[in-house]
């Protein structure tokens, strides 16, 4: 295989969160040329700017001008649609032909395969990079990554996805890491939620709650959020990595795609409905551990449940009429 030369690849980085900017700091670590970034948040794509030795992109148009391969992290659908929008300030704007644009945001399988479409109008391809880790490994290039799209794209992008990750897997067309992210996250919030009931009761149990995670962690009460959130439940340590906003958008991606296919999913519509009453109480950008506060006894999302249901009227029973006889 022939050696990779990094100083070919000139990265771009469009959303500077917590992901976008720290794969923007690991790639300039390890050698790769961050030439352009572009937040919504000028001050934020100055700072980071100045940072890693790029210039901060004053448009979007701005980005694919300075760079070849363009990796893109924003929040939702509507951001996805709007940074390749088919007029005014688009990454598609200008001589775009032949720039690679690797999208890593938890997006729609649809969007992703509209995005490649509008791209290839103009000369460009993409590839879902699909990423089921969070900050701390963004920083440390060892992201898990599943990517969708035509398989020599993935392997032209293949040396900067090898540096942003320790597991990289080509799951298949466009459209399909989206669809296996949805599930990767689906069942993620509902291991979750349900942790956090399952310590929450242990709480109100009286019983000893690290006894209790030891004894989960080495039955078929275990799971990886054990691992990553269980303590963080006990301690009230909600410092956010992923946020219970994030979880609630991912699971109604998931349950948007089960409607299509006419399934029906009581688990993740009860774990999404967790996520959307944080969101309704303000905790929308604590971590998805947060949700302990609405399971623990005691703390303020149980009071409010309890507080709710005790003034909630009883229902009236509606004597039915006897039908008439002739």
């Amino acid at each position: 295989m022939p050696r990779v030369r990094k100083a070919d690849y000139t990265v771009g980085v469009v959303g500077l969160g917590r992901m976008g900017a720290n794969i923007a700091r690991h790639l300039k670590d390890v050698g790769f040329p961050v030439t352009s970034l572009y937040d919504l948040n000028s001050k934020t794509a100055t700072s980071l700017a100045r940072e890693v030795g790029a210039k901060a992109a004053k448009s979007l148009a701005d980005v694919p001008a300075a760079a070849d391969y363009i990796i893109t992290v924003v929040t939702d659908d509507k951001a996805m649609k709007s940074i390749f929008s088919a007029s005014g300030d688009s990454l598609l704007a200008g001589k775009v032909k032949g720039k690679l644009f690797i999208n890593c945001a938890t997006v729609s399988p649809a969007t992703h395969i509209d995005v490649e479409k509008r791209a290839a109008k103009v000369g460009a391809r993409t590839l879902e990079g699909c990423m089921a880790s969070s900050i701390t490994q963004a920083r440390e290039g060892t992201l898990y990554m599943m990517c969708g799209g035509k398989k020599p794209v993935f392997d032209k992008c293949k040396p900067l996805l090898d540096a942003m990750s320790v597991d990289l897997r080509y799951v298949g067309g466009s459209g399909k890491a989206a669809k296996v992210k949805a599930l990767v996250n689906m069942v993620m919030n509902i291991n979750t939620a349900g942790l956090a009931e399952g310590l929450g009761m242990g709480k109100a149990l009286g019983l000893d709650l690290k006894l209790l995670m030891e004894i989960f962690s080495q039955t078929g009460a275990n799971s990886r959020v054990l691992e990553t959130d269980g303590e963080d439940m006990v301690a009230r340590d909600h410092e956010c990595y992923f946020s219970a906003a994030h979880a609630a958008k991912d699971s109604g991606i998931a349950l948007k795609i089960a409607r299509e296919k006419s399934l029906d999913l009581p688990l993740a519509r009860a774990s999404k409905a967790q996520f959307d009453r944080m969101i309704a109480m303000g905790q929308g950008e604590l971590d998805k551990s947060g949700v302990a506060e609405l399971t623990f006894p005691g703390r303020a999302g149980a009071r409010a449940k309890n507080a709710a249901a005790k003034k909630k009227p009883a229902k009236k029973t509606v004597k039915k009429k006897a039908a008439k006889t002739s």
